[in-house]
């Protein structure tokens, strides 16, 4: 049971740290095109402080350390995904 939990908590850290990142990513692709080259990098220390904080917070919670970090990596992958194709999609236009 303590891993179903590790994982809920692991999606929604993920998910919540994936949807600042890609609101972040969304508002510097309405900029001009330094504000765009650099929005991978933002992407990549938005999603290394989203992980750092589950490593950080392994010892204090009594989640399962591998299913939390696990669930949190693959939540942050899914909504880039996401994000990216609708910004995209929005810059096609």
């Amino acid at each position: 049971m303590i891993t179903v939990w590790s994982v809920a908590a692991g999606l929604v850290w993920g998910t919540l740290f994936g949807l600042i990142g890609a609101r972040v990513t969304k508002k510097m692709a309405k900029g001009s095109e330094r504000e765009i080259s650099s929005m991978s990098l933002v992407r990549t220390v938005m999603d290394v402080i989203a992980l750092a904080a589950v490593y950080f917070t392994r010892n204090l919670l009594p989640l399962r350390f591998e299913a939390t970090l696990v669930s949190t990596a693959v939540a942050l992958t899914l909504i880039g995904v996401v994000a990216a194709f609708r910004i995209a999609a929005q810059m096609k236009k």
